[in-house]
């Protein structure tokens, strides 16, 4: 199947992200998002990050922008004529199956329905559509033009075509396609990273050092670009703290809600990271960028 039409639902951090990468590799994109303001908002964010990271133009990160053909909070109306819908909406469960429930009676029969959650595995996402050969889940790391590799995994019903139609998607957008053998929580990706920031995470929750402290460590020690903390800044502590709910919930594990209650405060007080110009650290101008901060 080509692909032409390309679908965002959900345009977070990531989400945004993978929209901007399609456009600027010329799909025709929509973006789906209950407040478009907010989309708008995380479209104009990549500008400074896109441009710096890859040299590139005020022209090149237009032109990408430009193919960004719609912004709506209209769902039956984005979604109408997809080929491809990739879901990016929130790391829970029951916000994803409700998504769901509302999403498939639009789709058209042709619909490729993917997912880049980072948490769930696509066996424990596809009872809530009504495609299973069609689904699966295509996941992609944060600054996606310049971290380019496409996770791509399938349910157990997933048509191998799909597969070769979403890994022929990944190479058309300059991603270097993964292809799982078999369904793995956190792919390849987060299964390496995800105990590296579990493990910083657990030593600030009990006490053993704060989050400055634990980032110097880790860099000085392994000469590492980027400690766990400011790794999670980057990824949003709204996600951060949806992966430890859900790691509490499958284990029951009281560390878990130990970091998520340390977490919440956080959040509560809008300090979720870079977007928002405070988390871990402060920015645009965090304090690991002080020549101090590593003496």
């Amino acid at each position: 199947m080509e692909i032409k039409n390309v679908v965002l639902a959900g345009a977070g951090v990531l989400g945004s992200q993978i929209a901007f990468q399609a456009a600027r590799c010329g799909y025709q994109v929509k973006i789906w998002n209950r407040h478009i303001d907010r989309a708008e908002r995380r479209l104009a964010a990549i500008k400074d990050p896109f441009m710096r990271e890859m040299k590139a133009s005020a022209a090149d990160y237009q032109a990408a922008m430009d193919n960004i053909v719609d912004i709506s909070n209209d769902l039956k109306a984005t979604v109408a004529d997809a080929d491809l819908v990739i879901e990016s909406v929130s790391e829970s469960v029951e916000i994803k199956k409700a998504f769901y429930g509302e999403l498939c009676p639009l789709l058209p029969e042709k619909t490729i329905l993917t997912s880049n959650s980072s948490t769930f595995i696509p066996s424990e996402l596809v009872g809530f559509t009504d495609r299973p050969s069609r689904f699966a889940h295509l996941h992609f790391a944060n600054h996606i033009w310049k971290h380019n590799v496409a996770e791509i995994v399938g349910n157990p019903k997933t048509d191998p075509a799909v597969i070769e139609d979403l890994t022929s998607f990944a190479r058309s957008i300059k991603m270097v396609p993964v292809v799982l053998k078999k369904e793995q929580h956190g792919y390849i990706m987060n299964a390496l990273l995800v105990p590296l920031l579990n493990a910083g995470m657990a030593l600030w929750a009990n006490g053993v050092a704060d989050p400055h402290t634990i980032d110097k460590d880790w860099i000085i020690s392994n000469g590492s670009p980027l400690g766990p903390f400011m790794i999670q800044d980057i990824v949003g502590l709204r996600t951060t703290y949806a992966v430890v709910l859900n790691q509490y919930q499958q284990t029951n594990n009281e560390l878990f809600k130990k970091i998520a209650d340390k977490l919440k405060p956080m959040i509560d007080a809008g300090h979720t990271g870079v977007e928002a110009g405070q988390g871990f650290y402060h920015y645009p101008n965090p304090e690991y960028e002080d020549p101090d901060f590593f003496k």
